[in-house]
């Protein structure tokens, strides 16, 4: 294990400096050191999603993303992908389609679906399928997270 050392991350467009090793992982310090609801711990070996993120705009699975790679990268979680008056049109689908039961699991979803969206906006069933697998959800919302990524995808392509 490496010594620690001063990490200045940018989270959410905004800095903060911590004092970690290097090698732990982004979740850790996103939760405890920067006191972030989101994302979740999940699996903590990156098959679940619950702990995505985005680091330089690409769904990143936190729970095993060193954070000594995260400096010098924008770092966007939840709470930064959309505000409650102006939610992302992912999070705003997520919403209308009351996709949520448990909710534990739909940060990783939602910023899963953003970095899809944003790179193609007109995806088509298959493609959002294909850019969702591996995610988890055990309470069975799939095919409402289905509805609302089509829903997001036709107003982001409008």
């Amino acid at each position: 294990m490496a010594a620690a050392k001063r990490i200045t991350l940018n989270v959410n467009g905004r800095p903060h400096s911590i004092t970690a090793d290097p090698d732990m992982p982004l979740l850790y310090a996103l939760r405890n050191s920067i006191g972030l609801s989101n994302p979740h711990f999940g699996c903590g070996l990156a098959q679940c999603g619950a702990c995505t993120v985005h680091v330089n705009g690409k769904a990143t699975r936190s729970c095993a993303f060193p954070v000594g790679e995260a400096q010098g990268k924008k770092v966007v979680t939840l709470a930064g992908l959309g505000t409650p008056e102006k939610p992302h049109p992912v999070q705003k689908a997520f919403v209308n389609e009351q996709v949520s039961q448990c909710g534990y699991c739909i940060n990783g979803w939602i910023m899963t679906a953003a970095e899809l969206l944003a790179k193609n906006p007109k995806a088509d069933d298959k493609q959002i399928r294909e850019g969702l697998a591996g995610l988890k959800c055990r309470c069975g919302t799939h095919m409402a997270i289905i509805r609302a990524v089509k829903r997001a995808a036709k107003e982001m392509s409008a």
